[in-house]
């Protein structure tokens, strides 16, 4: 199988499809820049999902579900929401189809027009908050925590499975604060929550910082971000957190009576992830073999092939899987039994490498007389011969080694791929020919920022939280700078 895949250093934007299509993750659609996802990619953002939804519950959020259908009025009332999604917007101009009376099929009912167009969802933050001002009277309504799970649709042109798609998966959650204070606590620690699980569960390291005013949110006082490196040395941004002040509270007349008993505008947040991660993943970790998926959020965490030997090996073999498979169930562990004979054990090997299954046991009859089974580790492809006796707790082990050992590696690579500039000449020759983040000085202008995205593709990814000041000069202008930001080419 791993023969069918272009390798990374041929042509990374291939391979990285390549494993998308070949994995069973995604495949392309009927509808021109939407995607279809594969039970495979669908079982993975699950496990993705079902950690998240169990983070966002333990900090108090909840779940509801609002419109895919958004009044066109309400994206007028907040000017640099609307500036900034206006040209990714679907539109809903009809709500009624005809048979052609010339016979050419079904045609839009010309009669059937909209009083008022409907957008289609790019983020749901102006129907939140119309419906939010139904809700929120007073400052005992306040904090109202709320996430949503759904689908948005921002019209992209330039589309690539998982990473950018005209559909796609995500959470959104929206928030309301009786003070400014509250709001950014929240802002920060749904970040910490994106960290969190992003490093933890996906095994991606992660800087945190802000984004410049040029890259924050449309309709933000601050964004947030969690920014990653991939192999290719190009950046990723993994989430958003967005402290959104009064702007849509002011938009929508949401207010509340404070304890004070006087009205006072709310403050809000909303925060964001999507089916992107997957992209991220892919990238972080990967190799020319195929996915390397970390165990703890693999859809299958460990597949046991059988090697039969005649008809009369394979009672044994069953039995003996079937035991292994128990125990790891009872530990939590997903396991498959792939006894099929539709394929000879080399195919099954490669197919679960391509896959990305972390671990796999090989067992055969020679092995139960001597009571051991090979077991071999996706992330190094290493394999070693372990005893029978209690491998429901080696491979439990092994498991969480993996998983570590996926993050020392991604980190170690990130981390040697942050370097400093002190010139234009150097800033442009790093981005040439080292890629990664480049650590360089800034003069704050959206000018200059502009300027340097235009010269080189690279932009400003985040100012890292807690950057140190640092008197420099900006690689541009020349222009005194306090600090250090990082830039990258990015996804």
């Amino acid at each position: 199988m791993s023969k069918a895949i272009t390798t990374r250093e041929a042509d990374y934007s291939q391979w990285y499809n390549d494993l998308v299509i070949r994995g069973g993750l995604a495949d392309y659609s009927a509808v021109r820049g939407c995607m279809v996802i594969k039970p495979y990619g669908y079982a993975l953002w699950e496990n993705m999902r079902d950690q998240l939804d169990k983070m966002f519950k333990a900090t108090g959020h909840v779940n509801a579900y609002f419109p895919l259908f958004i009044p066109k009025s309400f994206l007028s009332k907040e000017a640099a929401h609307v500036e900034g999604f206006a040209k990714e917007c679907a539109v809903v101009t009809h709500y009624r189809l005809k048979n052609d009376p010339d016979g050419n099929g079904i045609v839009v009912d010309p009669e059937a027009k909209l009083e008022e167009e409907l957008i289609v969802r790019p983020t749901s933050e102006t129907i939140i908050w119309n419906t939010y001002r139904d809700w929120i009277q007073s400052y005992r309504d306040l904090p109202l925590l709320i996430n949503q799970w759904a689908n948005v649709v921002r019209w992209e042109m330039r589309t690539r499975l998982f990473l950018r798609t005209a559909e796609f998966l995500w959470q959104e959650g929206h928030t309301a604060h009786a003070s400014k204070e509250e709001a950014i606590e929240e802002t920060k620690k749904m970040l910490d929550v994106y960290a969190e699980f992003v490093e933890n569960y996906m095994a991606v390291p992660v800087i945190k910082g802000v984004k410049t005013p040029n890259e924050r949110f449309a309709g933000a006082e601050d964004t947030y971000c969690i920014e990653a490196l991939m192999q290719d040395g190009k950046a990723l941004q993994a989430g958003t957190s967005h402290f959104l002040g009064q702007n849509f509270a002011k938009a929508f007349d949401v207010k509340f009576l404070n304890k004070d008993n006087s009205q006072e505008y709310v403050w809000a947040t909303s925060w964001g992830v999507s089916t992107r991660l997957i992209g991220a993943l892919i990238m972080a970790h990967s190799d020319d073999q195929g996915l390397v998926l970390p165990p703890r959020i693999a859809p299958l965490q460990v597949v046991i092939v059988p090697i039969y030997k005649g008809e009369d090996s394979k009672p044994v073999i069953d039995e003996k899987a079937n035991a292994i498979v128990h125990a790891l169930r009872a530990k939590g562990v997903s396991v498959k039994y792939d006894h099929h004979d539709n394929a000879r054990p080399g195919w099954k090997f490669a197919e679960y490498e391509l896959q990305g299954v972390p671990v796999r046991i090989a067992l055969g009859l020679r092995d139960i007389e001597q009571n051991v089974a090979e077991i071999a580790r996706r992330d190094t492809r290493e394999k070693q011969t372990v005893s029978l006796e209690g491998i429901d707790a080696f491979v439990e082990k092994l498991l969480e080694d993996i998983q570590e050992n996926m993050y020392h590696k991604a980190k170690g690579f990130r981390d040697s791929n942050i370097r400093e500039a002190n010139s234009w000449n150097e800033f442009v020759q790093l981005l040439d020919e080292k890629a990664g983040f480049v650590s360089a000085h800034w003069d704050g202008s959206g000018e200059t920022e502009e300027k340097i995205k235009e010269l080189t593709k690279a932009t400003i990814r985040c100012i890292p939280l807690h950057n140190p000041q640092e008197a420099g000069n900006c690689i541009l202008s020349g222009k005194p700078s306090s600090q250090r930001v990082l830039f990258a080419r990015a996804y």
